[in-house]
């Protein structure tokens, strides 16, 4: 472990990033089970439950490169800390019932949106991963990730409980308060002490025009930003719907809650070992036979006979693909670029990400509401699938040149 934490600020920001990490994607993975309790206690229809998750993956994607760009410059407690107190708010609120109409919206949407732009493990992600060289910075960023696996395990199970001994409103009086302490050891996540001395890390002063016109220019980040689209609308699709999907086939309403569960449990294994094996083989392979197989699972439970059993393999199988993509995917950032605007970069990957989560949540409200059904949405995941198991096939990892030891 020594040989691993090139200093003492690095294992705090990585702890502290883990708990942070941990709450924010937990909250987050909870919202498809109270769509019923939406319906029924503020009039909400699934078209508008669906816009709602949609507007805040648009927002959390709009804003995570604007505040990937400061983290950059002035650490990550700076934008953490005032995301979280946005984040709490939001959940205070729909814990007093502020869920009709445009309360919907601005809560569970633009709120929610601010909170995970600057507090999700899509920007700590990053973030850890400039105290780390790049033998282990996958590593490092899979750590992170399958802390918020721990979390969308832990927080569905928490939900569950709070709805069956007090109110659906009580769930998010607790994520409120729970999201507010974070904000301490979201204070640790600042700069590294010192550039790590790799041939992939290295002082850029570059205006944000030069970043911006040298990553878009390379073929392999344009490939990657489409590819994360697919990424962001399957997952969204299914921690959003999947809880109304499974009950309407029939199947008992903790089926829902073990699926959310499952994903979140299996998600730290899958994490984990794309992690470790992202610091050791071709991302971009990994990367395309990670979406062929999300593929193949999504087949099969769409159409095989609908079942507690298959509800159980599936939370467990897409769980172990399910934020398995984010360590390789950031690695071969950092890998091409370097790590002084990961965070930036990384943002702008993920915000196509929102693209698709944006479409995932609503087109899928949007069918069920128009058509009676989400089959239409799961076609296009499953299409989407094989698609991205080809645009990363081209993707050139290899360091670009301007990239050298220059300490």
């Amino acid at each position: 472990m020594k040989n691993f934490f090139p200093n003492k600020r690095a294992l705090l920001a990585l702890v502290a990033a883990c708990f942070v990490v941990c709450t924010t994607m937990g909250v987050r993975q909870t919202f498809g089970l109270y769509s019923s309790e939406f319906e029924s206690s503020g009039g909400t229809s699934n078209t508008e439950f669906g816009l709602a998750i949609a507007i805040h993956a648009i927002f959390w994607g709009i804003f995570t490169p604007i505040f990937g760009r400061i983290s950059d410059r002035l650490g990550g407690y700076v934008v953490i800390v005032p995301a979280l107190v946005f984040y709490s708010i939001s959940m205070l609120l729909i814990g007093n019932n502020y869920i009709s109409g445009i309360w919907l919206q601005i809560n569970l949407g633009l709120f929610v949106g601010i909170g995970l732009a600057g507090a999700a493990g899509t920007i700590l992600t990053p973030m850890i991963s400039k105290h780390f060289p790049n033998e282990n910075r996958s590593k490092a960023a899979g750590i992170v990730t399958a802390c918020g696996g721990l979390g969308m395990f832990i927080f569905p199970i928490l939900a569950s409980v709070f709805k069956n001994i007090s109110t659906w409103q009580m769930s998010f009086i607790f994520f409120s308060i729970i999201l507010f302490l974070m904000c301490v050891p979201g204070l640790f996540v600042k700069l590294p002490q010192n550039s790590i001395n790799t041939e992939n890390s290295n002082i850029d002063n570059r205006s944000l025009k030069e970043v911006l016109k040298e990553s878009f220019a390379h073929k392999g980040f344009r490939l990657l930003i489409i590819g994360f689209f697919v990424c962001g609308f399957q997952i969204t699709l299914i921690a959003t719907h999947v809880p109304r999907y499974v009950q309407d086939k029939g199947l008992a309403d903790w089926t829902g809650m073990a699926i959310l569960a499952l994903i979140g449990f299996f998600n730290i294994i899958g994490t984990l070992i794309m992690g470790y094996l992202s610091d050791k083989y071709s991302k971009k392979t990994l990367l395309s036979g990670l979406y062929f197989l999300r593929g193949i699972t999504l087949i099969l439970f769409i159409f095989l006979p609908a079942s507690n059993l298959s509800a159980i393999l599936f939370g467990t199988s897409f769980g172990l693909l399910w934020l398995a993509t984010v360590p390789a995917t950031n690695g071969i950032v950092a890998q091409i670029f370097g790590t002084k605007n990961l965070s930036l970069l990384f943002g702008i990957v993920f915000l196509n990400h929102q693209l698709g989560s944006f479409l995932g949540a609503y087109l899928g409200g949007y069918f069920y509401d128009n058509f009676g059904s989400f089959d239409y949405a799961w076609y296009m995941a499953i299409i989407l699938s094989f698609v991205a198991t080809a645009l990363h096939i081209p993707i050139d990892e290899k360091p670009i040149q301007r990239v050298r030891t220059t300490i």
